[in-house]
């Protein structure tokens, strides 16, 4: 299932998204819900909730009726988390 939505955000989803030059990657599946990203200058951007229910959602969930909710993770990676520390402390 992880496999297919993918597809469907890379072929889909992320032609529209780069127009704006940003894009959408899967992070979790369960119970039916569908954790997205979105990348580029999308992660960032202050309509991300809106991108994600007006395109994203309405893309996937046509496509791949057994997802039932598409939700923003909004998480930071933890390698950013420690380049962003090593910056603080001054050891980069």
């Amino acid at each position: 299932m992880e496999q297919k939505i993918q597809t469907i955000l890379e072929e889909k989803v992320n032609p529209v998204l780069a127009e704006h030059y940003g894009g959408a990657v899967l992070t979790a599946f369960e119970d039916g819900v569908a954790w997205v990203k979105l990348t580029g200058s999308c992660s960032g951007c202050p309509s991300a909730q809106q991108t994600l229910e007006e395109i994203v959602k309405d893309i996937v969930i046509k496509d791949i009726p057994e997802v039932q909710d598409i939700r923003l993770d909004t998480s930071v990676s933890e390698d950013l988390l420690d380049f962003a520390r090593k910056l603080l402390n001054k050891e980069v």
